[in-house]
């Protein structure tokens, strides 16, 4: 049985696991440390939502969800939603991230947000498929692959 939860503090080596899997599986350009964990997931100030899917008391996945700011790192447009998918490769395929993107959606629609904007790696097939099958259509292309959703209609 999986547990949807919002993330803690104390899931934070679990969530750097999690995308370090997914770096060795070759699907995640570099590795992640704590700091860079508590940065985008548990101290940003842009925080909506993040959620984990835990299997028998392991994070197995997570998706985050952020308003994006002037400036912002990842180059979504102001007052958008930045979302992120991180499932273990091994655990992937499962209805996880159907799973995920279900609460996701919801606290983006209570959270006022017009447009969610996904930064792909253009070569992760696994994550290009699955923001598709979410909805989401390719917008942008630079270093990335930018797919997005419009919540309320195209702006």
């Amino acid at each position: 049985m999986i547990e949807l939860r919002a993330v803690r503090p104390a899931d934070a080596q679990d969530l750097v696991d999690v995308q370090n899997a997914i770096h060795r599986a070759g699907l995640r350009p570099s590795p992640v440390d704590l700091s860079l964990v508590h940065e985008r997931y548990l101290d940003g100030e842009h925080a909506i939502a993040c959620t984990v899917a835990v299997r028998d008391g392991r994070v197995i996945g997570f998706q985050s969800l952020k308003r994006a700011w002037s400036g912002n790192p990842h180059g979504a447009p102001e007052g958008w939603g930045i979302i992120g998918t991180h499932i273990r490769p091994e655990s992937g395929r499962t209805g996880i991230g159907r799973r995920l993107f279900a609460v996701t959606r919801a606290a983006a629609e209570s959270a006022g947000l017009a447009h969610i904007e996904a930064a792909i790696g253009a070569d992760n097939e696994p994550a290009l498929a699955y923001y598709a099958a979410m909805g989401f259509v390719p917008d942008r292309h630079d270093d990335l692959s930018r797919y997005r959703l419009d919540l309320r209609g195209r702006r």
